[in-house]
Parts: C-alpha cells; structure tokens; sequence
C-alpha cells in the first residue's frame, strides 16, 4: 500500500489588496468585469490599464490565460441572445464614466460571443441626415439671350463701343439764353436754361435771375422778358442745379464755349461734343470743313427744319433738340474719329 503524503499550509492567506478609487469607481469596474466575462465588451477596444489587475478569479473551464494577464473566453457555436440586461443596478452607470466604445451595437448579429464595436459606423449613424434636392430643371427662354454676333448694330452700340462715350443717358444738350448786364448790358449774364436727354426729353428748363442788375433783355434773341424775372430762380441755385445733371456725362451743345462761361464753369473736353466745330457735319452740309455755321442753317440744311423764326426770339429747348439731333447724324463716325485722336483737356 503506497503512502500519500499531503503538505497543508494553515497560514492566513495574504490580504487582497484594496480597491482603488472611490465607490462609484469600485460598482463600475465589478460591472465591467461582469461584462466582459459573459462576452458583452470586447477586449480589444478598451484602452489599456495600467494598474494592476485586482480580484481577478481563477480561469473558467475553456479559458486560456494571455501575456497581459487577461484571459480568452473560446467562441461558442451561434445562439440567440434572450436575456438583456434590465436590471436597475445594470442601467445606474455613471453617466460621466460611460464611454461610447464600452456600449455595444444594438443592430449587429451575434456571429460570436465577442461582438465587434463598429465605432465609426455608430458615429455616422448617429449624425442627422441632410435631405439633398435634386437640382431644378432650368427652364426653357430663362436664359438671357446674349448679343447676336451678326445683329446690326446702330448708331447708339456703336457709340457705346468705344471709351469716349457712353449708354444714350450719359448724353445730354445743353443751351442757354443770356441777357445784358453791367455797362451798357455787355456783360452776357444766363437768363434761362435748358437741357435735354440723348432722346430730346426735357431735363431742365428755368428761367434764372442774374446776379447783377439786367441793362439789356435781348428780347429779339433771347427770349427774355421782364415778367420772365419776377420768379426765376437765383443763379446760385440754378448753377448747383444744373451742374448736378452735367457732371459725369457728354454734353452737346452749339457754340457750347458760350454756355459754359455763362454757368462759369468748365467740363472736360474729352465729354463736350461742340457741333459748330466737327467738319463731317460742315461737309454734309456742303459748307466749308473749318468754317463756323450757325445752328440754324445747320438745321435747314440737314434737318429740313426752320427755327429762331419769329419776333418771339429763340427757344432754348428747341434749340438743345435740334443740337442732339445734328450730333446723332455724325455719331459714330464722329466718335471714332475721337477714338484715334482723343482731345487734351
């Protein structure tokens, strides 16, 4: 009969070592533990900790230990999982020390008993999803047609083509009507003044009271008469009015020198279109190229028009839309000619 020899220790075992941390910690890591002992968290998705393992219990049947001291729970043949943790204590986790990757996915199958945190899938699932119409059909004749290539062009796109001119309402004419003042009414003082658009509307017309005392109404040819002065409007303000209307534009006038001094003012003369001194309208004229016409017989000649007719004496919108008129006749060639021999202020 063989002797059996037992060695009993009957020493205390030694004291398991405290949990660290506080209480809540302590519930939180029994709980995980659980988990994943009955294969709920994966392993492989949790960081590493870096303290020692605490209460870890002897390996199961099946389970092999690893390097780091954890151990692997074998993967089991598919089945349903009908039990769900619903518990009050299971659902009490610390909301702050609950992490996205320690909740597994709700929508996978159980291929094993490991389940496999997709965390970028959960990520995106969880963004809101942004609806994107379909782009609307552009609807037919929407479109701006562009200029035609072969489309004629008159006489205003032709004048708008190069850089001395501009659209037909940067254009305007201007005349003016004077009377006499100072000695013996020599003084040319404006009296009355009128502008009209490239289309020959009426931008302005007011009678305008001279600063100086009038000797001279020059009724015969101005117009003017006594009762005309009794509500004009004073010259300072009719200066900043009509200023405010010529500046920036081209301005066509006959004999424009004259109107200018009487406003005293200056407008550039690359944007002023004198008609008594452009040659093309002289040659269609048949008059001499240099020769200085006067408006009316510019305009009977061209226009087959008469006007300063009469005792009444001239009519300054009449004559500012017979000025626009005569220029509109030599236009564009008038321009570019303009165009390759730009004028010096």
């Amino acid at each position: 009969m063989s002797t059996l020899l037992l060695n009993l220790d009957f020493d205390q075992p030694p004291p398991k070592k405290a949990f660290e941390g506080n209480a809540k910690h302590q519930k939180f890591v029994k709980k995980r533990r659980l988990l994943e002992r009955r294969g709920f968290l994966n392993k492989k998705n949790q960081p590493p900790s870096k303290g020692p393992k605490l209460h870890s219990e002897p390996p199961k049947k099946g389970e092999t230990p690893k390097a780091d001291g954890t151990w692997k729970v074998p993967s089991f043949p598919k089945k349903k999982k009908t039990t769900a943790l619903s518990s009050g204590s299971d659902q009490s986790l610390d909301k702050k020390a609950a992490v996205p990757w320690l909740t597994p996915a709700s929508s996978q199958k159980a291929g094993s008993v490991v389940a496999k945190i997709d965390l970028l899938g959960e990520f995106q699932s969880a963004l809101p999803k942004i609806k994107r119409h379909p782009p609307r059909p552009k609807k037919k004749g929407s479109q701006k047609k562009g200029p035609q290539k072969n489309a004629p062009q008159n006489s205003t796109q032709a004048h708008s083509e190069n850089k001395f001119s501009g659209a037909s309402w940067k254009m305007v004419a201007i005349d003016c009507e004077m009377v006499g003042t100072g000695p013996k009414g020599h003084v040319s003082s404006l009296a009355r003044c009128s502008i009209v658009s490239y289309h020959g509307d009426v931008l302005y017309d007011q009678y305008i009271r001279p600063p100086c005392h009038i000797v001279d109404y020059r009724t015969r040819w101005s117009g003017i008469r006594k009762q005309h002065m009794v509500n004009a409007t004073p010259f300072k303000i009719a200066q900043s009015q009509i200023l405010k209307i010529l500046t920036g534009k081209i301005v066509v006038g006959h004999a424009i020198h004259n109107d200018f001094k009487a406003l005293q003012y200056f407008h550039p003369k690359s944007l002023t279109r004198d008609t008594s001194h452009i040659p093309l309208l002289n040659r269609k004229a048949n008059c001499p190229e240099n020769a200085t016409m006067s408006l009316k017989r510019l305009t009977k000649e061209l226009l087959s028009r008469d006007i300063q007719v009469g005792q009444s004496g001239h009519s300054s919108v009449e004559d500012a839309q017979a000025t626009m008129e005569l220029y509109k006749l030599v236009e564009v060639e008038w321009e570019q000619h303009l165009a390759q021999n730009p004028p010096e202020d």
